[in-house]
């Protein structure tokens, strides 16, 4: 029988900085297929804390987000948007508060 070994909690997660380039703190950062958000300045090369979990303001694209719907990251565009909507590519979780199409950010929770 397959075991685990409990390792963390899991709202922050480890995240080793692979660019050249520093990682600020609060910068949206796609891994795989999610997103977490670098708690602290990542150096080029060195490991840092991302949020995987909580509630962050994110710039979103300029359609209408109902609190509740199911949201994604566009690496193209850098804003959050509805899924199913074109160019999403990195989960987030979902929004947290309903966002009028001329808003420019909506509040999100992450999915852990």
């Amino acid at each position: 029988m397959a075991k685990a070994v409990y390792w963390q909690e899991g709202n922050n997660i480890d995240y080793k900085n692979t660019t050249e380039e520093l990682i600020s703190a609060g910068t949206i950062v796609v891994f795989g297929t999610k997103i977490g958000i670098a708690g602290t300045n990542i150096p080029a090369g060195e490991t840092g804390t991302l949020a995987v979990s909580g509630v962050f303001r994110m710039p979103k694209g300029n359609e209408e987000i109902a609190a509740g719907d199911a949201v994604y990251f566009d690496t193209g565009t850098e804003t959050v948007k509805k899924a199913g909507e074109t160019g999403g590519n990195a989960a987030v979780g979902y929004a947290a508060e309903a966002a009028a199409s001329g808003a420019v950010e909506v509040l999100v929770k992450l999915m852990g």
